[in-house]
């Protein structure tokens, strides 16, 4: 189950390398640790710019911080980067955190500005992706695994729209249905 904690966890890491000068400190100190006065140096940043920076990429686990005498010396933790980056992009991961999303949403609105109340189209959209939405509804009319004939696939898109012809094609070239050359069966896809 995707948690608001591994979101936040998932917000610091990309966040901690969303900066120019952080990936820049990243790529130093996979070279070998370094103090703050060095970065700045390296960097043209003021120390304190750079400390800031350091500190995010230590929020998110990125770098420690060890002291050699009046200095802290940071090091990159690379195991920790390749964990950390093996585990937030899981294949899982990422669709999980729109999890509470309502996705349906736009395609809903575009319905609801392009649909009568009993279900035809009014017009046809100029934008491709709202058409696309509409074709999504459309196409919600044929079942799974059948086979129509050009003439029941008319049958049913005449209750969206007089312009059959148009919904037919859109339909195969938006990749909603295939059909056999032709005019022949149509059969909607997965």
């Amino acid at each position: 189950m995707f948690t608001e904690l591994k979101i936040e966890e998932l917000l610091n890491f990309f966040k901690a390398l969303s900066d120019a000068n952080r990936l820049k400190i990243v790529g130093l100190l996979a070279q070998g640790p370094s103090s703050v006065e060095q970065l700045a140096e390296m960097l043209h940043l003021h120390p304190s710019t750079v400390s800031h920076h350091l500190g995010r990429l230590s929020k998110a686990g990125l770098v420690s911080a060890r002291a050699e005498g009046y200095y802290s010396v940071y090091h990159l933790e690379t195991k920790a980067l390749e964990v950390m980056a093996k585990r937030l992009l899981e294949h899982d991961t990422l669709p999980a955190a729109v999890a509470q999303v309502d996705v349906g949403a736009y395609d809903r609105k575009v319905l609801q500005n392009f649909m009568t109340p009993d279900g035809r189209l009014k017009d046809f959209p100029a934008q491709q992706k709202k058409l696309e939405a509409i074709l999504r509804h459309v196409v919600e009319a044929f079942e799974l695994g059948r086979r129509y004939p050009e003439k029941e696939v008319n049958q049913i898109l005449l209750g969206f729209n007089d312009d059959t012809a148009r919904l037919r094609r859109s339909l195969i070239e938006f990749k909603l249905m295939e059909r056999e050359g032709g005019g022949g069966n149509y059969w909607r896809l997965e």
